[in-house]
């Protein structure tokens, strides 16, 4: 069996895809029966250092201001269906897998064509336009939380695939050694901050808020995003405990240092703090029909995480602190956030993939 992958733009579509084709591959496939399609973002990179071939097409979004480039969008978007077709005929792939971004259209287009079932994964709980508009052509469609089968009527909830490092999570087992790694004592009490692969300025302004408060009685790890870390580094020098790190490639690493995190509520995020269990206050971004909202509105819900306005970041500073001295609340936020889980959600989506296909 080959199966080509769709998936580009961000790290909400392109983890998730990496995490099914590792367990493709632990299935049996081997990597070579695997390609992906994509354009030139982060995709570029972070898939062929995977190991898997990509095919990179000159296609992208739709722009929301105005631009020369969506005069030219829907040609772009016929030269990368015509490569899509030729690859699918050149490899005889067998189904084509769509997670999401500029990319799937084409992807599902070329699928239709070549006569190959497609299989949609919607990562957020609101579905994003373009698995709106294939989704109906669509062999089988999976999605991440229940309230996207509303727009996506009769998919299924499988959650959203995280990578394998995230079976088999154990804070209490694997806590210390995750504070080592960033040069955290054993023992100590620690508040993760995170704003996305990217970094989030407005959750750095709230890091560095809660970081210069003085007699803090915990540390401060805090991933800030590639682009900020020059800056950020350098005031953390002069501050204790507070370690700043760009980027971290194995968030598992992340989640089992830490007591509570302040994060976005991407629907990555949100799956890794459902399946590691972690206490968690919620920032959202406020874009878009404020999908990271209702992403994280189950959570909250549950009772599993907190949910704070970025506008209001003294809330959140005192909500940070408030929780690091609640032991037992934490422990009833982390218990909460860890029955909303999803196991194993990349062998689920892999071993349906299979079905689909006939493998």
């Amino acid at each position: 069996m080959r199966v080509g992958i769709a998936a580009a733009g961000s790290g909400g579509h392109v983890y998730p895809a990496l995490a099914v084709a590792q367990a493709l591959v632990e299935m049996g496939l081997d990597m070579d029966d695997i390609v992906f399609f994509g354009g030139n973002r982060m995709e570029a990179t972070t898939i062929p250092e995977a190991g898997y071939r990509f095919v990179e097409l000159d296609v992208h979004g739709f722009r929301r201001s105005l631009s020369a480039d969506n005069l030219k969008l829907a040609l772009k978007v016929r030269k990368a269906t015509k490569v899509i077709e030729t690859v699918i005929t050149m490899l005889d792939l067998d189904v084509m897998v769509v997670f999401g971004g500029y990319i799937s259209g084409p992807a599902a287009q070329a699928a239709r064509r070549k006569s190959i079932p497609l299989v949609v994964h919607e990562a957020n709980a609101v579905p994003g336009m373009a698995n709106r508009m294939i989704a109906g052509r669509a062999a089988l469609v999976l999605v991440a939380f229940e309230e996207a089968t509303k727009k996506l009527k009769g998919a299924i909830v499988v959650g959203n695939p995280l990578r394998a490092s995230f079976d088999g999570f154990d804070r209490s087992r694997d806590g210390d050694a995750a504070r080592r790694r960033y040069g955290i004592d054993p023992g100590t009490a620690v508040l993760g901050i995170v704003g996305g692969s990217l970094g989030a300025s407005k959750v750095n302004v709230i890091a560095q808020a809660i970081a210069r408060t003085p007699d803090r009685p915990f540390h401060v790890l805090h991933l800030c995003g590639p682009s900020h870390a020059e800056e950020l580094t350098r005031q953390a020098a002069s501050i204790d405990d507070w370690t700043v790190v760009p980027f971290e490639d194995d968030m598992v690493h992340f989640y089992a240092a830490s007591d509570l995190v302040i994060s976005r509520s991407g629907a990555l995020t949100v799956a890794e703090i459902q399946e590691t269990a972690t206490p968690a206050i919620v920032v959202p971004l406020p874009a878009g029909k404020g999908y990271q909202e209702r992403n994280a509105a189950a959570l909250v819900a549950a009772g599993g995480a907190v949910m704070m306005d970025q506008e209001d970041p003294d809330a959140v500073v005192g909500a940070a602190f408030a929780l690091m001295a609640d032991q037992p609340r934490r422990a009833e936020m982390s218990v909460n956030a860890g029955r909303m889980g999803y196991r194993h959600a990349a062998k689920e989506v892999a071993k349906r993939i299979m079905e689909v296909a006939g493998g």
